[in-house]
């Protein structure tokens, strides 16, 4: 399957709807059962140099950084929308959209949980440049692209909300296979060390590591 690129529908619920509520609910599941919060929380420490700064772009909720709070590691977060509840008044949110944020030089790692699919090959192409210049590394999970999962998420679908139902299945016409993500951002392996692979259940995960 090509990527396809559809809106989603969360992206355009207020912040207090109830069907908005209801697919952040859902996402936190399905994020656990993909085992996203736990591959970060993992991989993340060993990346880690003394003193580094590290951001989360599409932080939305704020729940993949709390469970790095869990394992020690403070990030801060990037999202068009408001902080969260609760987000540590130590901890910096940057209210923007990533494709105009320029405080990348501040950052040595980028953390990057189901946001890049939204985003067509320009987009990516250009906020690659970007962070090229700038980050030592990335760490990215994103949706695998396979029809299985796809499948998948058909016979799930009586258990999800509306929301979910809709924007799963999108997401994952708009995933990645392989390497394809450290290609949108235009990482090659001369300049990066580059771990592309798909996780146990739908997810494709990136760790780039720039070479020195």
């Amino acid at each position: 399957m090509p990527r396809v690129i559809q809106p989603e529908i969360l992206d355009t619920l207020s912040e207090n709807d109830p069907a908005a509520r209801k697919s952040r609910r859902e996402l936190r599941i399905i994020n656990r059962l993909m085992g996203n919060f736990r591959w970060f929380v993992r991989i993340v420490p060993t990346l880690l140099r003394p003193g580094e700064r590290v951001v989360e772009i599409g932080a939305g909720a704020g729940d993949l950084s709390a469970h790095l709070a869990h394992a020690g590691v403070e990030a801060d977060g990037l999202d068009v929308c408001p902080p969260p509840d609760g987000w540590p008044a130590g901890r910096t949110w940057h209210r923007c959209d990533l494709r105009n944020f320029d405080g990348f030089d501040s950052y040595g790692v980028v953390l990057a949980n189901l946001v890049l699919h939204h985003f067509p090959a320009e987009d990516l192409a250009s906020l690659g440049k970007r962070l090229r210049g700038r980050v030592r590394a990335i760490v990215a999970c994103e949706p695998e692209r396979r029809r299985r999962w796809r499948f998948l998420c058909t016979a799930c679908s009586p258990l999800l909300g509306s929301v979910t139902r809709h924007d799963a299945r999108v997401s994952i016409e708009a995933g990645f296979l392989g390497n394809e993500m450290a290609e949108a951002l235009g990482l090659d392996a001369g300049h990066w060390n580059l771990d592309c692979r798909a996780g146990a259940i739908g997810a494709s995960r990136l760790i780039a590591v720039r070479r020195e």
